[in-house]
């Protein structure tokens, strides 16, 4: 498979990087067949700018040099064009938005994919591999996608916990250990409980993971590790929001799936027993 989103991670950095390398961002989006040509060099003449701004914006968009960034262009072009998200509009047909709902979800997925760092990724799953106990803390929606998360995690005997509540996250810093991981989840990348609940895993030495949207973030800059969801614009009726809910569930999911491959056997027997034990309950709702 070939890398792509190389045109997602500008679209959706441009608006934070500095005045010149929104320059070459801007010129990368408008003429991608001539980026991909083109030496850092004479990227950065026909930007007034320079090879080094070059390499720095490939950095800002966390990737491994601009050849990385050509390879991901290319791979845009080669896939054509895609539809972007549609917001809901007033009085639609039930039909119409089954069709805007379905698309935007498929397109927060595809983009999700395409922005996901690989090398992150590993390093995530190596991290939540040998945690004793691991700690999901996210607020409001981001609340969900922790309840989703520890939920998968407690089905393979793995110890975890999910949060709502800065000060229940606090008392589990103050006790945890080294090796233990706090995964911190704020779409907006702003919230300011995960902020602080990253700075006290920092000074209490925790290792921490961050899932925020693509870009720099107050909780981004406090995390180890950084996983991404694809982030669109605020709409009306937010659909395109409810479809980055989507793509951060996604993300847990490949955290799940990637932590029980390398441990597939082991895996398989906790997922046994736990269905074993789950489908044996018998429960009766007896109304009051």
């Amino acid at each position: 498979m070939s890398l792509t989103g190389g045109i997602t991670m500008l679209e959706k950095m441009v608006a934070s990087l500095p005045p010149s390398e929104q320059k070459i961002a801007l010129y990368i989006m408008e003429h991608p067949k001539e980026a991909i040509t083109a030496t850092a060099s004479e990227l950065g003449e026909r930007t007034s700018t320079s090879s080094a701004t070059v390499i720095r914006l490939c950095k800002s968009l966390g990737l491994n040099g601009f050849q990385d960034l050509k390879l991901r262009l290319a791979g845009d072009l080669q896939k054509g064009n895609v539809e972007g998200y549609r917001d809901i509009k007033p009085n639609v047909s039930y039909f119409s938005i089954i069709d805007k709902m379905t698309s935007n979800s498929i397109q927060a997925l595809r983009e999700t994919s395409e922005i996901m760092n690989t090398e992150e990724l590993s390093k995530a799953v190596d991290l939540l591999s040998g945690a004793p106990r691991i700690h999901f803390f996210g607020r409001g929606a981001s609340g969900l996608i922790a309840t989703d998360a520890q939920q998968k995690f407690l089905r393979i005997n793995k110890n975890a916990t999910a949060f709502t509540d800065i000060l229940m996250v606090a008392m589990q810093i103050a006790n945890a250990d080294p090796k233990d991981v706090l995964m911190g989840i704020s779409f907006s990348g702003e919230t300011e409980d995960i902020v602080q609940a990253l700075d006290m895993a920092n000074a209490k030495g925790v290792q921490t993971i961050s899932l925020t949207n693509y870009g720099n973030s107050p909780v981004s800059e406090r995390a180890m590790v950084n996983l991404f969801a694809s982030s669109s614009k605020v709409s009306p009726f937010r659909s395109a929001a409810t479809s980055s809910r989507l793509a951060q569930l996604h993300i847990i999911d490949i955290l799940f799936m990637c932590l029980a491959t390398q441990q597939y056997d082991q895996t398989v027997r906790y997922l046994d027993q736990t269905r074993e034990l789950t489908q044996s309950l018998n429960l009766k709702f007896t109304p009051e």
